[in-house]
Order: C-alpha cells, then structure tokens, then sequence
C-alpha cells in the first residue's frame, strides 16, 4: 500500500492539464490519419499511450490494472450509449433474432473454440484458456460503429453487426469474471442461467428508463436547447447504474435506452447527436491513450506468436463456426456469413476485460493481458482495413443513389402548443425538385422560411426546393408526427410519395 500522497501543487496541475490538452490534440489529429488511412483509430490512441509510457518518450510509467479497469468501464459505457444513440430502430429490428443468437450461441461457440487452440496449440492452462477464449469472444463496440459506418453495407448486415456488439458484451463480462474468480469454476448449467437472468434484468430495465426517459423528454419543455444533449447522456448512463444495482447487465441496459432515446423523435436532436459523439471520440480516446499506458512493449515479444496462433484459431476457425451455427435457423446467404465473420472486429473491450483477471492476480494474469493486447493489434490490422475490399469481393455493397435521409430537428413550442422543425435536404434526397405546396403537409403544418445558400425567404407555395435547402416548418402538436413523417416520405419517395407506397399515411 502506498502511503499517503500529497496533494498535486497548482504547477504541477498545470503541467498535468498542458499534457491532457496536447494528447487530446494528438489525438483529435489521428483522426484525419485513420479516416485517410482506413486503420481503425483505436491502434493509433494506443500508439499515443505507448509512446508516453515507461519504454517511450516521456517514460511515464503506469502499471494501476485496477484503475484502468474502472475508467475502462466508464468509457464502456459512453461508447454504448453513443451507439445506441446513433441505432436506427428499423434497421435492428429485423436484425435482433440473429444478433441474439450471436451474442449468445455464437459466443459459447468461440469461447470452446479459441480456448481449445489455446490450450492444445499455445500450451496455456485451461483456466487461463477459458480466459482469453472469453476475452477475445466480444466484438468491441468502438471499433464496430467506427469502421461500419464508413462501410456502405446492407442494413441486414449492419443491423446484426451493431446489435450484437451491443449485446455480446453482458454474456462475455459473465464469463471472464466467472473464469477469473480463486477457486473452482461453476458449472456450466449455473453460469448460463446466470447470463439468462442478467440480460433479462438488464433488458428490461434498459428499456423501461428509456422509454420513461423519451415520456418526459417530450413531454416537459427545458428552459435551454443545450440541456436536452445533457438530460438525454444522463437518462442513459441512469440506466447502466440502475441495471448494474439490480445485478443484471448494465452494459445491455445503457445500449437498449439509448437505442429507445435515439429512435422517440426528441427536441433538439441533431444536437443531442452531436455531444454524444463528442463524448463518445473522448472516452474512446483516453480508454485507448489508458490501456497504451499499461502495456509493457518490451514484455510482448516472447507472447508475440501464441497471440499471432490463437488470432488465427479466432478468426479462421472459431468466429466463423459460432456464425455459422447461431445463424443456422436464419437461413442467412454464405456471403453474408462471410462478412460478418470477417467483420467481428475487437478494439478496447477485449483488452480491458483482459485487467479482471490482473485485478484478480489469477496464475498467469500478465501473459493473458500481453496475448490479448497483441492480438487486438495485429488482427484490428489486418481486419479493419480489408473489410471494404472483402465486401466489394463479396458484391455486398449498397446502391450509392439511395435517397438520403432528411435531417430533421425539433424544438418545442410549449406556451404555443406547437413545434418548430429544422429540415436539411441532402445531396440525394428527393426532395430536390419538389414544390412546396407538393409537399401536401397535414392541416396545422407549413413551411414558414427557407434558407438556401445563406439566404433565407419566406417561400410561395410555387417555391421550387432544392438540394442543400434549410426549411423552417412549423407544425401545432397533434400533426408534429405527421409533418415529419411527410417530410420524410417525400425525402424518400419525391412527390409522389404515399402513392408509391413510401408509408407515408398523411396523403389523401
């Protein structure tokens, strides 16, 4: 136990900060780097953390496994909640059954795989198998909403991918907490009712803060648009708190009520999107920045080929099997199951469920962590990049000349009953060439004001909209959902929309 530390002086504060402000700028710089270079940005924060750990420039040495495991947790969850914020509910919706079945049957599956590679190939115990079988059975939330929103693939496919780094996360936590505890190892039957129980538990409460959280949120008026981005990341991170006191999954409880936020049309929500993402770039980086610190480099080489071989075991053997089985009932095409082996993408997750058995000082603990951190780096190399090239092999990229979706913002109106929408039309959208009064919005809704190249008119019924148009439309109460449902069919449909059969239901 270390003795009592002095408080920092306000110089060495300074310095502190002056050092957090030139990582985060880095950081913010690696970014461009990664978009250009088509790495994911999680090998380039680690590489930050490792060249201002002990073998780098600033020699900072850093070695709290235990410290790293709380802010990892942390981050975890912000990760979570932006994700699911950014979840389209008509894309996942479809998509549940199989990523279900992923985060469930396709985990036991590579769990078995990879910890058999590791122990018969490797020649790890099988404690510390079990360990890193579970640990590098969860595809890493960061890095699967980073890399597939760049990557234009089927909604199917997105859908399932999202959802199951979304959900995969709660079963693994179960088991490595499970394999790391002293003593002897419950049997299988107690830990699968276990991970029944909690997902149920955290399902549910997920679901219920989120919807309780949409209620008011749409129901009471803020005095300031900048609170709704604030109230939304609270009710969120509520819902991890709320699930973990209840002993059930935190990590599926904070993604289901952020997914249920994102998808209740709230006030203010491009907004909302944009500090969610904020928080989302800063907890990704000092997550990554963290776990760079941990690693000892100069410890790595000797486990360098055992990771590079139960990488392989991972990847070419045990992912695709787990895919293979859980989405038997599916009937899902071979190329699809292609790709989505291919695209289990690790990151962070996998390195910081690799600290519990650190915390825990189980046998073997620091071999564990220095495997999984290799193979984390050599496969997200390998993976990230190659993904658009295997999907375009696989002739599963999307249509480039699908309409674009509207961007719509809300803002309440409360004194007046009523609401003010924020319409953005994209390049591809529909809308383009459509005249206002084409846009048949319902009784209690009109466009007000159109901003078009930084000036702003209020239009004619003959006004013709075009691409990259602002539209101020206001809408009372009762007709705020189908305004925005119009808008959006027509965004998707142009002016024939309701007739085509877009969905929308407003037209006569």
């Amino acid at each position: 136990m270390r003795g009592k530390e002095r408080p920092l002086t306000v110089h060495e504060l300074n310095e502190l900060l002056l050092i957090c402000s030139l990582v985060l700028l880095i950081a913010v710089a690696a970014v461009r780097i990664s978009s250009r270079s088509g790495l994911p940005s999680l090998l380039l924060y680690l590489g930050i953390g490792v060249a201002i750990g002990q073998d780098g420039i600033f020699a900072v040495k850093f070695d709290n496994a235990e410290l790293t495991q709380v802010i990892g947790y942390a981050a975890l969850v912000v990760i979570l909640a932006e994700g699911g914020l950014g979840t389209k509910w008509k894309q996942v919706k479809p998509a549940l059954p199989a990523a279900v079945a992923l985060s469930t049957v396709g985990v036991a599956v590579s769990v078995g795989v990879t910890a058999a590679g590791a122990h018969y190939l490797v020649g790890l115990e099988w404690r510390q198998a079990l360990i890193i079988g579970a640990v590098v059975s969860s595809t890493d939330a960061a890095a699967v909403f980073s890399v597939l929103r760049k990557v234009p693939l089927p909604t199917r496919i997105t859908g399932v991918l999202e959802a199951e780094s979304g959900f995969n996360d709660a079963p693994v936590v179960i088991l490595v907490v499970a394999f790391s505890t002293a003593g002897p190892v419950d049997d299988w039957y107690f830990l699968v009712g276990k991970i029944v129980l909690e997902l149920a538990i955290g399902a549910s409460i997920g679901l219920a803060v989120g919807w309780l959280g949409a209620f008011g949120l749409r129901h009471v008026a803020l005095p300031a648009s900048g609170l709704y981005p604030i109230a939304v990341m609270a009710i969120a991170l509520s819902a991890y708190a709320a699930g973990a006191i209840a002993h059930g999954s935190g990590f599926l409880s904070v993604y289901l009520a952020a997914m249920v936020l994102g998808n209740s049309k709230l006030p203010h929500w491009p907004a909302t999107r944009g500090f969610a993402d904020g928080l989302g770039w800063i907890a990704q980086i000092g997550m990554f920045v963290l776990l760079g610190l941990l690693v000892t480099p100069h410890e790595l080489g000797a486990d360098f080929w055992p990771a590079v071989v139960v990488g392989l075991v991972l990847t070419m053997v045990a992912r695709p099997l787990g895919v293979l089985v859980s989405l038997l009932p599916f009937r899902i095409p071979w190329r699809e199951q292609a790709l989505m082996s291919w695209a289990g993408l690790r990151g962070a997750v996998p390195i910081i469920l690799a600290t519990i058995p650190l915390v825990t000082e189980i046998e073997g603990s620091d071999r564990v962590f220095n495997i999984v951190f290799v193979l984390v780096v050599v496969y997200t190399l390998v993976q990230g990049p190659t993904l658009p090239w295997l999907a375009k092999r696989l002739r599963l990229g999307v249509d480039p000349s699908e309409a674009a979706d509207l961007g719509v913002e809300s803002a309440p109106l409360e004194r007046l009953r009523g609401h003010l929408l924020s319409v953005a039309i994209p390049e591809k959208s529909k809308m383009h060439g459509v005249e206002v009064a084409e846009l048949r919005l319902p009784h209690g809704a009109a466009v007000t004001l159109v901003v078009r190249d930084g000036t702003s008119f209020v239009p004619l019924p003959t006004t013709v909209l075009r691409r990259g148009d602002e539209l101020l439309v206001v809408a009372t109460d009762p007709v705020r959902d189908a305004a925005e449902q119009r808008l959006r069919a027509v965004g998707q449909g142009g002016k024939l929309a309701g007739w085509l059969g877009t969905g929308d239901t407003t037209s006569g």
